[in-house]
């Protein structure tokens, strides 16, 4: 999509250099995971390690059984010696969710998962390498699992995807608006930006913390790091600070810091952050006469330099006109100002300010919930009903996607409306 040479947004852009597109934020912020974890060793490590784990000890319904025993045991144990209290929704039993690069947030509820299980899967894995037909597979995963390295590399990601994560769920809201979107993603990137400057120690104790307990061994950060494999001819040796705090959390918060100024960009901020100044709602609070000219300014070929400075005088006479009218006082989206500006005629009375209206639904500025709707429809059309007509798949999608409206509805109505389609038995 985002190809710099042959992708979509670039073949559009060279047939018209006005063309802006917005993709959705939540999205946005999962492929910017996504690319991270292709990029650097360290962490693409961590998720196939992860992925390796998942299939070994959620792979068959006999181990997730055993991986729930322990942790039953461990619980009543805990119980029993009052280090632990009783209660509703306390101790419940946890499992590992395997992550996807399709799904927001899945990530960081595996690591999260694996994190608060550490113990019970190292049980289980030590059981399976004893006796099963897994003993290869546990070895291995024991001996990637119970390492320092594995470890730094599971926490400092949780730290950044805790971060994200925040973000990522507040922008799949269904009436999340453009201004707080932005101002959300400015946050993400100072929070990240506080934890590469002054969060290595808080860092570091937590992850030595998280080793002693579980008895891993902790390296001496004055020591020179030791590499994996052959020694590299022409290799500066470094101590374990300087490899885990330059060279692995610097690079990773960096690397994640531009991704999302790429994705993030300040063309697709600048033109969001217009488009909020047209919102009528709380009686065109948001209404920046400046920014909407810069908006303006954004499409050449739709605005002359006099038409701009048209624009000035028109946009001022406009905004006294909607306040002051009861018609513009209870709208809440730019489409039901474009509905109303129609209605109104006031379309022809302000054409400049409508032709910014214009451009600004024309700007795709993708939502939560068009993802959704792809979700449910691999949901409805699935391998066993994959011969639907678009009329019949459209009809059974707005009943999934809108059921929270169709439950304020009573069933009698349904009913009644399902049998006055034709004649049929039983009918009442």
């Amino acid at each position: 999509m985002r190809g710099e040479y042959n992708g979509l947004k670039a073949l559009i852009l060279k047939d018209n250099d006005c063309a802006y597109f917005v993709h959705c934020f939540a999205h946005q912020l999962h492929l910017d995971v996504v690319a991270v974890e292709k990029k650097h060793t360290y962490v693409e490590e961590l998720y196939v390690v992860m992925s390796y784990l998942v299939n070994v000890v959620a792979g068959s319904a006999k181990r997730q059984d055993m991986l729930r025993e322990k942790q039953a045991e461990a619980v009543f144990e805990a119980l029993c010696s009052g280090e632990i209290l009783t209660g509703r929704g306390l101790n419940q039993e946890s499992t590992l969710k395997r992550a996807g690069d399709t799904r927001w947030g899945s990530h960081n509820n595996t690591i999260v998962s694996l994190i608060n299980i550490f113990s019970y899967v190292i049980t289980l894995l030590e059981d399976l390498a004893v006796d099963s037909d897994k003993k290869f597979e546990a070895k291995v995963l024991l001996d990637s699992l119970q390492n320092f390295n594995f470890i730094f590399s599971l926490h400092l990601m949780k730290k950044i995807l805790g971060i994200t994560n925040d973000l990522s769920k507040a922008l799949q809201r269904n009436d999340q608006d453009i201004v707080n979107a932005m101002k959300l993603v400015t946050v993400c990137r100072e929070r990240i930006q506080i934890m590469r400057d002054k969060e290595w120690d808080s860092l570091l104790s937590e992850v030595s913390s998280f080793c002693a307990r579980h008895r891993i061994k902790v390296p001496d950060m004055n020591d020179v790091f030791q590499r994996e494999g052959r020694p590299r001819r022409n290799t500066q040796e470094v101590n374990n600070l300087y490899h885990y705090q330059v060279k692995y959390l610097y690079t990773v918060i960096d690397m994640q810091l531009q991704e999302l100024n790429n994705r993030f960009t300040e063309t697709n901020t600048e033109l969001l952050l217009s488009v909020a100044c047209l919102s009528p709602r709380d009686s065109f609070s948001g209404f920046d006469k400046d920014k909407l000219i810069h908006f303006a300014r954004f499409y050449p070929r739709d605005f002359s330099p006099t038409q701009l400075v048209l624009l000035e005088d028109q946009l001022l006479n406009y905004i006294a006109d909607v306040r002051s009218s009861n018609d513009f006082s209870e709208l809440n989206g730019i489409t039901d100002l474009a509905i109303k500006m129609v209605d109104t005629k006031k379309d022809e009375v302000y054409p400049l300010v409508y032709l910014l209206l214009t451009l600004a639904l024309l700007l795709p500025v993708a939502t939560a919930t068009v993802e959704r709707v792809f979700s449910a429809m691999k949901i409805v059309k699935n391998r066993l009903r994959n011969r639907l007509g678009d009329e019949w798949m459209n009809d059974i999608l707005i009943g999934y996607i809108e059921r929270h409206l169709f439950d304020l509805i009573g069933d009698d109505i349904f009913m009644k409306r399902f049998q006055n389609m034709c004649s049929r038995r039983g009918q009442t």
